[in-house]
């Protein structure tokens, strides 16, 4: 029977329960959100008259929770149309709708007696075949679904999402005894291809794996801290980016996260553990125990380790001294193991000089950080098959660089096991497997791939890779680079296709990566099927090396600069022009000449998160390399007999051309792929991938089927410009920002600027302009405002302060 799901339920309308619908409505699934029936009016509903069987207040919860989304930031909806997707019901009233789905998640409180309750109504509805998950956090899967029937446990599983749902990459897997292996394996592959989730199988066992490791992790830095008698803001900056963890490090996490939920999972081992040790370490010391009943629980409470106030000075964060359990000012720690990890490079490299520094920051980090993987290499079999899922879940759950296993060989796993025996520790049984076997690490590669230590064959396993995944650092490794150089590589990603990576420093544009450009153009025409622009670097680019521009600029060298921008336009307009299809896969942030780039591929396969735009008025500039003629044309190609206005005569686009205008003037940024379609940037037929990790192998198959269709390359087009006239009216729009002191006159320079550029330069409304006209005035309004002293100033600042300038 080949699986689908074309509609789910989520039964639980809380804070957990509405994202997770949310992300479902992102991907396209018509969800119902359910949940109990309120049993008290509030104010508002007695003023209108309601009563409690009024339908409005039988779904209140659902209702109010899906009007939340909608306010929440960061926002759990790639565009708020999605909201559309969702049905708010009850469980009294509406139950019945079960039968229609294919996919049943619970997301109720965290009680064993309501869920198997819940299950039992479930099991009598649902229709055979339907899948049924619980989104526990900890509580045993097996348990759950006790005295139900033989085929409500074959489809049943917990399915753990990590908060919020839309961002965290990890969905945890966990069978029950009876699952079914293909429901497993369709939940794995909806999992990864739909949802876009990284996926990891676990046991069920207290907590799975993430949360039984993390939880531990952050327990034993506690316990650390008081050991070792470190304040809150000095275990934070030892535990943060220079060990590889999340810039929030520990404490600030926790304050995200909430504590009450961090005690909860804690204690879903305490209550099961039967070794006195592992048992210690997941009991609330009393500090805590005194923040809970305080209600100082982190950010939804407004408080818990860290405190915002206000003061004469501004707003200032406070840090609780927990020997007082008041507030008092931050003070900067000071170890010199920190500030050497800080400046030793790679994070493997940080980590190390931090680890095996002489001072007490240097002996808590170690201890921590043994304590932790030492515990992950202790589990293994019992709360994972295999190292890798382990490592896996930690990096997508916690956002961790590397996971337990892979920080052993960072570290160098002899070296620890022998500092471990020396200081008087037990070495776990895997890590003296793996060193009795004559291997030194539990990764290796070999032709390209990696492969991990197999605890139970004792022998190398290959890594497990999503079929339809490529990544582009094995293919390296295989030789398949046709050329590199410092900025950018041409790949040989198979069946004809080649991939054009970025590589520089947040794939900045320079000349490097405009000459590789025009290189895999040619290279592509001639020997290719065609062409994928993409990488997986932490963006997919920044846009122009503003560095660079800045130095040339102040060196008064704009001979130099003209010809910077004119071969960045040139190798924009052969990428649209080149004779095979070329498909851009941007994710993260992808704005300004990272953008234009986009603007001028055949199509577009971006990540569900991308965030798109042209944002070069931010430094005082506009978008040199062909981003405001590419937003006019299509606008060009936007014109409906609806949205056309006569001028002169002649049907414009000036409602297109004004919305290309603000997207330029505004420097707006789409939140999301298919926010970037619905702003322009990319066209209705471009598509969209939830999961990062499939964006070359996906855009290398839409390659594939336009080559296979019968690719037909573009043939250069003219548009009619709204000319002067059209000019008049958005000029006027600006003016009365400037009026009304909403902009500043220089923002009104740069606008004006964009303003003459996409209306076609002050020509006759009517007048057929061609990319070119429009290539040359972007080039001159940028080299214009290059030599003005408050664009050098704005450029100036963003790089120095990576936030924008208003002056």
């Amino acid at each position: 029977m080949k699986r689908s799901i074309n509609k789910a339920a989520v039964l639980g309308a809380g804070v957990m329960g509405a994202t997770i619908a949310a992300h479902l409505a992102n991907v396209g699934i018509p969800t119902y959100l359910l949940d109990i029936v309120p049993n008290q009016l509030t104010p508002a509903e007695e003023k209108k008259g309601l009563t409690l069987e009024s339908p409005q207040v039988r779904n209140r919860l659902a209702t109010n929770s899906i009007a939340a989304l909608l306010k929440a930031r960061p926002a759990p909806f790639y565009v708020p149309e999605n909201a559309a997707l969702l049905t708010p019901g009850n469980f009294e009233d509406n139950l019945g709708v079960l039968a229609e789905c294919d996919w049943i998640i619970e997301v109720v409180v965290e009680r064993l007696d309501i869920k198997q309750s819940l299950f039992k109504k479930v099991e009598a509805i649902r229709k055979p075949g339907t899948i049924v998950a619980s989104n526990t956090s900890g509580i045993s899967i097996n348990s759950m679904c006790e005295g139900l029937s033989q085929e409500f446990k074959q489809h049943f599983l917990g399915a753990h999402f990590f908060n919020p749902p839309r961002y965290m990459k990890l969905l945890e897997l966990i069978p029950c005894s009876e699952t079914l292996p293909e429901v497993i394996e369709f939940m794995q592959d909806f999992g990864e291809r739909v949802l876009g989730k990284g996926v990891v199988i676990c046991k069920d066992t207290p907590n799975f794996i993430a949360n039984r490791i993390g939880v531990y992790g952050m327990c034993a830095t506690v316990k650390s801290m008081l050991d070792f008698g470190l304040t809150v803001e000095e275990v934070d900056a030892l535990t943060g980016r220079v060990l590889g963890r999340p810039k929030s490090a520990s404490f600030r996490t926790l304050d995200m996260v909430g504590l009450d939920i961090m005690v909860h999972v804690a204690k879903n081992v305490y209550d099961v553990a039967t070794d006195p040790k592992e048992k210690a370490v997941f009991e609330a010391p009393e500090f805590l125990q005194k923040m809970l009943e305080n209600k100082w629980l982190g950010d939804k409470t407004k408080q818990g380790f860290y405190k915002k106030v206000k003061t004469e000075k501004g707003r200032e964060v406070l840090v609780l001294d927990y020997s007082t359990m008041e507030y008092r000012p931050k003070q900067k720690p000071k170890f010199a193991s920190l500030e050497a990890a800080k400046q030793a490079g790679k994070p493997a490299k940080k980590m190390k000089a931090l680890l095996f520094g002489k001072d007490k920051g240097a002996e808590f980090a170690w201890r921590v950080t043994a304590d932790t993987i030492i515990y992950a290499a202790d589990l293994l079999g019992e709360i994972a098959d295999n190292i890798q899922s382990i490592d896996d879940a930690m990096r997508w759950g916690f956002n961790w660089d590397m996971g337990p296993f892979e920080t052993w060989d960072a570290l160098g796993v002899q070296a620890v096991a022998d500092r471990i025996k020396a200081e008087g520790g037990t070495v776990p049984k895997v890590v003296e497997d793996l060193l009795a076997s004559g291997r030194t690490s539990f990764y290796e590669k070999k032709d390209g791939c990696r492969y991990y230590f197999n605890q139970d064959t004792k022998e190398s396993a290959q890594e497990r890779i999503p079929e339809g995944v490529i990544f582009l650092a094995p293919l390296k490794e295989q030789n398949k680079v046709i050329k590199s150089n410092s900025g950018a590589s041409l790949i040989d990603i198979g069946d004809g296709v080649v991939c054009l990576e970025f590589h520089s420093k947040a794939n900045s544009i320079g000349d490097d990566i405009g000459n590789l450009m025009n290189f895999a153009v040619k290279e592509v025409e001639q020997n290719y099927e065609g062409m994928v622009i993409g990488n997986y670097g932490q963006h997919f680019s920044v846009g122009a090396n503003l560095f660079l521009i800045l130095m040339e600029a102040e060196d008064d060298e704009f001979d130099e600069l003209d010809i910077m921008v004119d071969e960045f336009q040139k190798a924009n307009m052969r990428l649209k022009y080149c004779k095979k299809p070329v498909v851009a896969a941007p994710h993260s942030m992808t704005v300004g000449g990272g953008c234009e780039v986009c603007l001028h591929a055949h199509k577009v396969n971006a990540a569900g998160e991308t965030y798109m735009g042209l944002v070069e008025v931010g430094v005082g500039l506009v978008p040199g390399g062909g981003g405001c003629k590419e937003l006019a044309f299509r606008a060009a190609e936007l014109m409906t007999p609806v949205s056309a206005v006569k001028v002169g005569g002649t049907n414009t686009t000036q409602p297109m051309i004004n919305r290309a205008f603000e997207n330029i003037a505004m420097a707006k940024v789409a939140t999301s792929g298919y926010e970037a379609i619905k702003y322009g940037y990319m066209r209705p037929t471009d598509r969209v991938s939830p999961n990062r990790d499939r964006i070359i192998g996906d855009a290398k198959r839409l390659v594939l089927e336009m080559a296979a269709g019968g690719f037909t390359p573009l043939q250069p087009k003219k548009m009619q410009a709204v000319g002067d006239s059209g000019y008049a009216a958005i000029e006027l729009g600006i003016q009365t920002l400037v009026w009304g002191k909403q902009i500043s006159e220089h923002d009104a320079k740069i606008a004006k600027k964009v303003a003459y550029i996409v209306t076609g330069g002050g020509v006759t409304p009517g007048t057929a302009v061609t990319e070119q006209d429009l290539l040359d005035l972007e080039r001159e309004a940028f080299l214009s405002l290059l030599g003005e002293p408050k664009t050098l100033d704005r450029m100036r600042y963003m790089l120095k302060f990576n936030k924008p300038l208003r002056n």
